[in-house]
């Protein structure tokens, strides 16, 4: 996995990350006001994580790795390299439950409905009655 860089998203390059999520993720449509962070490996583009900023918190979103690579340990990699953004400021996630435990080796906490800031609250009930399966996490540190 030594061939696989990751790195904050070039602007000039967006329109590759709004492909890649496209093909693979579509109702995960990236904005250009969102942090985001990307892997490139061997054949391109293949992996990304997006930080929607709010005033008071972020949220980890869209995280991306390309069907073909998941479970190699690059979701791992690429929370590793994250991690100084995820720090910056009160951070969020609204995880598939299967994805918790990936989560959680990253600092995430699983946390009840109420402890969300209310907008993001009103979006997790939104999704959830929506019938996705999610669960509500909080950054508390790596330990």
């Amino acid at each position: 996995m030594d061939n696989y860089r990751i790195h904050p998203l070039e602007p000039l390059r967006f329109p590759l990350v709004a492909r890649l999520y496209k093909t693979h993720y579509p109702p995960g449509k990236p904005k250009k006001d969102e942090i985001i962070w990307v892997i490139d490996g061997p054949n391109g583009l293949c992996g990304a994580v997006r930080f929607q900023q709010r005033p008071t918190y972020q949220l980890l979103t869209g995280m991306l790795i390309s069907p073909a690579l998941r479970g190699t340990g690059l979701s791992d990699r690429l929370l590793t390299d994250v991690q100084e953004t995820i720090a910056a400021k009160p951070c969020f996630c609204l995880a598939f439950r299967h994805l918790t435990g990936l989560y959680a080796r990253h600092g995430f906490d699983v946390v009840e409905r109420e402890a969300l800031p209310e907008d993001l609250a009103t979006r997790f009930d939104s999704y959830c009655h929506a019938g996705k399966d999610l669960v509500a996490m909080a950054y508390q540190g790596k330990a």
